[in-house]
This record gives structure tokens, C-alpha cells and sequence, in this order.
């Protein structure tokens, strides 16, 4: 292939799916998106969404980007696909969706499944380690499924992630990248690979082997666009997919993080901050680190699960005047959103914010709190304590990974939608006392998996050299001295004994109401 080259990235995120065409130097070349609705609900609890409804998404979001761009189908070199994890789909065995998918914001769980017994059940017990299986075994879609859908389950032949289906839909074959592998899967996080015939993770669920797709590596080729797809999305026919990985990991790499000394902060609906590490990292005894965007990799993540949702949540509750003024003006409410955050000072004066509004497997128990309330104290003041304490609760993070890895993070890159925020940018940098660097770009998923893609076909020598090629800084927020001093006594003499503090308040009340619930 001569002249100019791009790779088309896929972008199938919780609310919106885009078709992004990069340039080897990546530039944003062409860009189109559909926003989709994310799920429907039928019961409290329930996210579901029809895949079919994706794929349309999916290929109306290519046709767009055709129509409205002037480089030709011919400078296509490959497509690689990313999209939201933890996303599983039933398929039956002439390649068609069961049942709608199972959302990763769909919060059910199966009640009075059998614990495993046997030798393995009283090693679990004397490991203290009988409860994490208990909620491994509740959580899992597919024992939901074979619990209360039996037939659905007989007829499943595949079990599927979001991306796996896509990949399918594109290509014919049941293949993904080990990249996307993250769920209740009896996947080996350590081997990168189908967990061996005799591990534990079997007996969690019905899942067989034969049920799930061919694993391949990022950067290996998982097949080639068919006629039926290419006719369906206007991908050219036989170009060849690639293998990415989930949105959170490519969305590390396409910020440029590629060393284990630089960290990654993801202000997404889950925000996140992850290294990039060839070396088995739990930043959390006994939660894994997910697969890396690229091959041999770990991604040593850090969560807080209901991240920059807790933003929307606060503006759906407490900002609709914003709204309306913004609409009244015809401009964005973000803008909005930083005077109201500015207006106020570093440290919310003493209102503290414990980011946990849903409880994990690390602390099921957990709830959130704000405490540190005066007369003095607005909306202003809450909003702007929601942004410190998810930064306050990254930073926890941080050194975590720090400590569990013996590596320092001296760099540190803010991707996702919260970092298109000034005030959110700036106070990061004076809580974690370094500079936060916003990337070039802000399609970081989808430049990942571009980056995947241009060094699988060959495009670029290897990561190191795609990353250099491909990814730059965008703009730099330096911590405000008088500001860090602020948050550094807050964060250590006050929000790092919240949670101990209140946890046994946290179990009294599990007690009382039954919420959460025990498994």
C-alpha cells in the first residue's frame, strides 16, 4: 500500500459509539459518533441492553464516517475494535444473540448458589478467602442466567464479552483479544490465558471451554472484514481486524503510558488509575490486574467504581439551574460547572468526601460519606468536595500501586471525560502535589487501539516507537504550592482514616438494614 496510511479505531463506550480514522502520527483525522442508550431496565437494578442494537449503533456510526470524510477506503491499512468491559452475551450455536447482554452497570446477583465443597471448599474457608468466592459466585452473569433462565442457558453455545461479538459480527470468527478479557470469567489473570482444566475458577460457574472464543494477543491479527460486514459498515472486505483491548486499557495506552512509572488517571464513569507493568501486580490482595493493551502486560488498576458518575449524579440532583443557564446561553455547562467549583476554596473548608457510593469486592460493606458539614457550607462546596475526594481517593491508589510494586510514579497523564475540566485538571495536580498532564488528544481509548493496530500490521516498529510517534503531551497543570499544603493535611490527617473510622458504622448499618446484602 502507498501514500498516506490510517487505521480506523472502533470506540463502543457506555454511551456513545464512535468511528475514529487516525493517522500514524496520531492525528484525528476523521471522527464520527452515535450516542446509543446505554441499557434498559426491567426490574430495580437491571442494565440490559439488545447486542444487535450496538452493532446497528455500530455500523451507522462507519457509514456517517464515510460521508464525511475525504480520505479514500484505499488508505485503510486495518480497524481495531475497543469497547466497555465486563459486557457478556449469550450466543446460540448459528452465531445469534440469546438474550439481551448483561451491562456492566447491571448490579443483580444470584442468591443461594452451593458453595463449592470438597477439599477445595476447606481450603478456601482456611484461607480466609470462602466469602471472596461466595461473591465471585453471586456476581457472575452466568450463574443468574443458568439459575433463573435454564433454557436460555441450555441453548448457549457461546459466551461471549461486547468485543467478542463485535469481532464475530466482523469477521466470521470467535476470536478476541486477551486485552478484553475482564469479568466474572474463569479467566487466569496471572497466564493471560483460559484458567487450566482443573483451576477453581471453573466451579463458579457453568461456563465451559468450549463456550468461549480464541484468545489472541494485542497486536495479533484476529481476522479479516467479510463481504456481509464490509456490505453492513462499508469497511472494505478482507482488511484485516486487529486486537486491542477494553476501553480503560487503551485508553492508558493512547495517553502514552507505556512505563510502570507513569500513571494513568481515567475520570470516567469508573474513574481509575492504572500503570502499565510486565511484572503480576495486585494493587489489592486478591483483585487482579487486568490485561495491558499490549502483549505480556498487566494493567495495575485501582478503582473507584462510581467515579465521575457521582459528577452527573450530582448535577442531575443539584444543578439544574446550571443546566437551564447554559441552555439559555447556548453554551457548554461544563464551563459552568468550573466557576462552581472555583468559587470556592481549595479543601471545600473541611467538607471531606470517602468516594465509595457502591460497594466492591475489596470493601463490600462500604458506603460513602461527607462529612465536616458548617452553615457556611453550598452546593458549591459539595461539588467541588466530590472532585477533591475522587482525586483524594486516586491518590490512595497511587500509592498503593507504589508500595505494592516498588515503583515510584513520577509522571502522571488525565484522560477520560473529567479532564476536559480545568478546575478538575488543576486540582489534581495540588492534591497529588506533581504535575497532571492532559494528552493531545482526547479520544485517548481509540488512539490505543490505533496504536494497537499500527504495530500489528507493521505500521510502526513497536510500542515504544508508536508511542513516541503517536501520542504527545497536551497541556501541563502544575500544583499551586500554597494549595498542596492544603490538601496534603487533609489527605493524610483527615480522608486516610475515614474509612477505617467508619467501617464498623458501615457494618452496623448492613446489619440493621440488609444493604448490602451478605453473601
Amino acid at each position: 500500500m502507498s501514500g498516506k496510511q490510517y487505521v480506523l479505531s472502533i470506540d463502543n463506550g457506555t454511551q456513545s459509539i464512535r468511528a475514529l480514522l487516525f493517522d500514524l502520527q496520531g492525528n484525528l483525522e476523521a471522527k464520527s459518533q452515535v450516542h446509543i442508550e446505554p441499557y434498559f431496565s426491567e426490574h430495580p437494578g437491571w442494565a440490559e441492553q439488545h447486542a444487535e442494537v450496538f452493532w446497528e449503533n455500530l455500523c451507522l456510526a462507519c457509514h456517517n464516517l464515510w460521508e464525511n470524510t475525504e480520505i479514500k477506503k484505499e488508505a485503510l491499512a486495518g480497524v481495531a475494535v475497543t469497547t466497555q468491559r465486563s459486557c457478556v452475551i449469550c450466543m446460540d450455536k448459528n452465531g445469534k444473540p440469546l438474550r439481551p447482554f448483561f451491562s456492566w452497570l447491571d448490579q443483580r446477583r444470584t442468591e443461594g448458589i452451593q458453595p463449592i465443597g470438597g477439599i477445595m471448599g476447606v481450603l478456601f474457608k482456611l484461607a480466609r478467602v470462602d466469602q471472596t468466592v461466595r461473591y465471585l459466585q453471586a456476581e457472575a452473569e452466568a450463574n443468574w442466567i443458568s439459575t433463573h433462565q435454564p433454557e436460555i442457558w441450555e441453548k448457549t453455545d457461546k459466551f461471549l464479552m461486547l468485543s467478542g461479538y463485535h469481532i464475530f459480527r466482523l469477521t466470521g470468527e470467535y476470536r478476541d483479544s486477551v486485552g478484553s478479557q475482564v469479568g466474572y470469567i474463569p479467566f487466569d489473570y496471572k497466564r493471560l490465558q483460559w484458567c487450566r482444566d482443573k483451576d477453581w475458577k471453573w466451579k463458579v460457574s457453568p461456563i465451559t471451554r468450549e463456550m468461549l472464543p480464541e484468545l489472541v494477543p494485542p497486536g495479533g491479527i484476529l481476522g479479516k472484514i467479510t463481504k456481509e460486514a464490509s456490505l453492513a459498515t462499508g469497511i472494505p472486505e478482507g482488511l484485516p481486524v486487529v486486537a486491542a483491548a477494553t476501553d480503560k486499557a487503551c485508553e492508558v495506552l493512547g495517553a502514552g503510558c507505556l512505563d510502570p512509572n507513569v500513571g494513568c488517571l481515567s475520570y470516567g464513569t469508573t474513574a481509575t488509575i492504572n500503570t502499565i507493568s510486565s511484572k503480576y501486580v495486585e494493587p489489592v490482595p486478591i483483585i487482579p490486574p487486568y490485561p495491558a493493551p499490549v502483549p505480556d502486560a498487566y494493567c495495575t488498576e485501582y478503582m473507584i467504581y462510581r467515579g465521575y458518575w457521582m459528577v452527573s449524579w450530582f448535577k442531575k440532583q443539584f444543578a439544574l439551574r446550571e443546566q437551564q443557564i447554559a441552555d439559555e446561553k447556548g453554551i457548554e455547562p461544563e464551563k459552568l460547572f468550573d466557576d462552581l467549583v472555583n468559587a470556592v476554596p481549595p479543601g471545600s473548608m473541611g467538607l471531606t468526601l470517602q468516594p465509595y457510593w457502591s460497594p466492591g469486592l475489596r470493601m463490600p460493606e462500604a458506603k460513602g460519606a461527607i462529612i465536616g458539614f458548617g452553615d457556611l457550607h453550598t452546593r458549591a462546596h459539595i461539588y467541588r468536595s466530590i472532585l477533591e475526594g475522587l482525586a483524594y481517593g486516586l491518590r490512595e491508589g497511587k500509592e498503593r500501586i507504589e508500595k505494592r510494586s516498588r515503583i515510584s510514579i513520577d509522571r502522571l497523564i488525565v484522560a477520560g471525560g473529567g479532564s476536559q475540566s480545568e478546575a478538575a485538571m488543576q486540582l489534581t495536580a495540588d492534591i497529588f502535589g506533581m504535575p497532571a498532564i492532559r494528552p493531545h488528544i482526547y479520544e485517548t481509548s481509540g488512539l490505543g487501539a490505533a496504536i494497537d493496530a499500527a504495530v500489528g500490521l507493521g505500521l510502526h516498529s513497536g510500542f515504544d516507537s508508536a508511542i513516541k510517534e503517536m501520542t504527545r503531551v497536551g497541556k501541563v497543570f502544575n500544583p499551586r504550592e500554597e494549595h498542596r499544603e492544603i490538601y496534603d493535611g487533609l489527605y493524610k490527617r483527615v480522608y486516610l482514616k475515614l474509612y477505617k473510622r467508619l467501617q464498623p458504622l458501615y457494618e452496623e448499618i448492613r446489619d440493621i438494614t440488609g444493604y448490602p446484602k451478605r453473601h
